[in-house]
């Protein structure tokens, strides 16, 4: 079977529920995160929605079958911030965060990005009472996101977190399907944990496709505590857009590789 459908997404959340692991937001996470105890499986599950928010609203409908929440975090530009998808996913109980790239869009001049941050909040607090924003990683851009909390505090903006700053990697793995695999640390920018992808690659916490996490997760071989990020535009069963992606992907690949090396 294809990998990186929405059928096979749903094979992954089966094989981890029928494992008793503990599906909760990052906004849970926040609240809760003193309170988890050392052996308990949970996964913090994150949706960046990049692109075709159509297809965050299929993979919102499946977990919620599955009574899970998540959550999913929305750009500005016009492929992600679809106010009618964005209130069809809040209905079904999930968590909405702002996905900001406010450093990108203002060229690095950080008052006008945090004027811009503050209206994007608002925007999208129309829709939910946002408490947790991710920056998005936007690897062409020589700019950071998050160079703007060098100078300014989140928190001042009821913001109670976000996940490269307030997620304790000692303690929790961190699993994301960048660059349309799951061990895509050598073409991506930004979206990785350098500090501790050694020490997680020595545990044999290293997966390339869904059924190796799946294949693991049956044998109680898979970390109990974790952070999973998707990007859902590249779930799709529809075989032409399927295709579509898988190319769009591996060009987009070639291409950080070649920027990680002259970073280097």
């Amino acid at each position: 079977m294809l990998d990186f459908t929405q059928k096979k997404y749903s094979e992954l959340l089966k094989s981890l529920k029928e494992r008793d692991y503990r599906f909760i937001t990052f906004e849970a996470y926040c609240n809760k995160k003193n309170g988890l105890g050392p052996d308990e499986k949970y996964v913090v599950l994150r949706h960046d929605v990049d692109m075709k928010a159509e297809n965050s609203y299929a993979i919102a409908k499946i977990e919620q079958s599955f009574g899970i929440n998540a959550s999913y975090y929305f750009r500005i530009v016009k492929q992600s911030n679809k106010p009618e998808i964005i209130k069809a996913i809040a209905a079904f109980g999930h968590e909405i965060g702002y996905h900001y790239e406010d450093m990108t869009v203002c060229e690095g001049q950080t008052e006008k990005a945090i004027a811009h941050f503050e209206q994007w909040l608002s925007y999208f607090r129309q829709f939910y009472p946002v408490r947790t924003i991710c920056m998005h990683g936007s690897p062409t851009s020589r700019f950071d996101g998050r160079d703007l909390w060098k100078k300014y505090d989140y928190h001042d903006y009821g913001i109670i977190g976000e996940p490269y700053f307030d997620v304790d990697f000692s303690n929790c793995f961190y699993l994301t399907d960048t660059g349309r695999r799951w061990d895509g640390f050598a073409v991506s920018v930004r979206d990785k944990i350098p500090k501790y992808q050694d020490v997680w690659s020595s545990k044999g916490w290293t997966y390339h496709g869904t059924d190796d996490i799946i294949k693991a997760v049956e044998k109680n071989e898979f970390p109990k505590q974790l952070m999973m990020t998707t990007h859902p535009q590249r779930w799709t069963d529809g075989i032409f857009s399927w295709g579509v992606e898988l190319a769009m992907q591996s060009a987009k690949n070639v291409v950080k590789k070649r920027m990680i090396r002259k970073k280097d």
